[in-house]
């Protein structure tokens, strides 16, 4: 899909992806901070390892941060994704949180079946991802937010690790 179509999901949600840099002509500057600092990180490489990203250097952007760590895949092939740390904005959002829990048990987003499609992209692409997205979830939370999704891999070559920066957006904004 082209970045500035959006596109409606059967479920409601209103969705604007972007696998490509184009993104950073419009998106808020905390996501574009964000996304230029895991870039600077890579040094060449498909993705940086867990262990270049310094908390310190994104303080601004830490209570919207999910870090999620890949477990392996199930008998379908599809990932498994674990909460390790949640930021404290986004504990709000949920109303509980899900830090140390199955994605299965603590996602947020209009559906469980779109929030690992969005993970499954980002492990199979070894690639970035940005969601400009208006959705409620299954809990009956509304939310449009702004979010880049990053991998992280401890070997260069396999995706061990998905952090998440999601923004809110504000209600003037398209």
């Amino acid at each position: 899909m082209a970045l500035q179509d959006y596109q409606r999901l059967a479920d409601g949600t209103i969705l604007k992806r972007s696998a490509t840099r184009e993104f950073l002509d419009s998106c808020p500057p905390l996501i574009a901070d964000f996304f230029h600092y895991w870039d600077s990180l890579r040094q060449g490489r498909a993705m940086p390892g867990r262990a270049d990203f310094r908390p310190e250097a994104v303080v601004r952007q830490l209570p919207g941060i999910l870090l999620l760590d890949i477990e392996g895949v199930d008998a379908e092939g599809i990932g498994i994704y674990r909460y390790r740390v949640v930021g404290t904005e986004e504990v709000d959002l949920r109303g509980h949180d899900p830090t140390g829990k199955l994605v299965q048990e603590g996602f947020f987003w209009s559906s469980l079946e779109d929030a690992l499609e969005c993970y499954e992209t980002i492990r199979k692409s070894r690639s970035f991802l940005y969601e400009n997205a208006e959705f409620v979830s299954p809990e009956g939370r509304w939310r449009a937010e702004h979010a880049v999704i990053v991998p992280f891999s401890d070997d260069g070559e396999t995706v061990t690790q998905i952090m998440v920066y999601s923004l809110a957006r504000s209600s003037h904004e398209d």
